[in-house]
């Protein structure tokens, strides 16, 4: 089983969920496992904390925190993993299936200090990383616009005959695959130690956005497509934070520069 400690550096978010028995049998699968932070994107129910499900885990759903948009809830987490099944799905992001998943993301959780860890890194001052997992409605579980803040996706394998699972038993299976003690463990592939959070890189999109518009290069109406696209690709990137620095100054040096600079004049040829 994971420590206290690292369990603390876990999200557990859920996207528009429909009903709230699901709810209540995620925050008790998350009570079994010793998970405590969960997070409610847009629900559908008003009624959603007085589930009868959440058996041995009231106080989980009671501190529950409620966002509009699956942006806010991730805001402060350096790695984001959605979960589904490939059933109608062609995600542009890395595909890892459960198992593989629980190896990377218990080897991100190890102790400052543990063989393998930068411990440096926590010597400096830095946060510890911060993992959220992401699980979709019911319905139709994450949308192509809720990946686009996900790094990776986490399959679950399932029967052909019935690839969608059960949101509640979906949560369950998922931590208790991430809590386990391996016999094996294997290096980790997605280290996000000094990596920068969910709320950094939605900052850079959106100064690359505006200089992209100063520029013609595109218009805003297209800056919903172009948003989702570069969350994608800047995710995919996953540059540290010294490099996203030295990224969002230039970029902002770029649109000082055109704000600043004299329009040529008219009898002058531009090439």
């Amino acid at each position: 089983m994971l420590t206290p400690a690292q369990c603390e550096r876990v999200e557990i978010v859920l996207v528009s969920p429909r009903n709230p028995l699901n709810i209540g049998a995620a925050a008790r699968a998350m009570a079994n496992f010793g998970f405590q932070h969960l997070s409610i994107v847009a629900p559908f129910a008003t009624n959603w904390m007085e589930a009868k499900s959440a058996v041995g885990a009231p106080d989980l759903l009671r501190d529950a925190r409620v966002y509009e948009t699956l942006a806010e809830a991730v805001a402060d987490c350096t790695l984001v993993l959605g979960t589904g099944s490939l059933d109608r799905r062609r995600p542009v992001q890395s595909i890892f299936d459960l198992p593989k998943a629980g190896e990377q993301i218990r080897s991100i959780l190890k102790e400052p200090g543990a063989p393998g860890l930068a411990s440096e890194t926590w010597a400096q001052g830095k946060r510890q990383p911060r993992i959220a997992l992401v699980f979709g409605s019911e319905k139709h579980g994450l949308t192509s616009d809720d990946l686009s803040w996900c790094h990776a996706l986490i399959v679950i394998e399932t029967c052909e005959a019935q690839p969608s699972m059960n949101l509640g038993q979906a949560v369950a299976v998922c931590l208790y695959e991430i809590s386990r003690t391996p016999a094996t463990p294997e290096p980790p592939s997605l280290e996000p130690a000094r990596q920068p959070d969910s709320a950094q890189l939605d900052r850079l999109a959106e100064l690359i956005e505006q200089t992209m518009e100063a520029v013609n290069y595109t218009t805003r109406g297209m800056r919903s497509a172009n948003g989702a696209a570069l969350r994608i690709l800047l995710r995919r990137l996953m540059p540290k934070e010294a490099d996203l620095r030295r990224i969002m100054g230039l970029f902002r040096r770029i649109l000082w520069q055109l704000a600043h600079s004299s329009p040529p004049p008219k009898d002058q040829t531009v090439l």
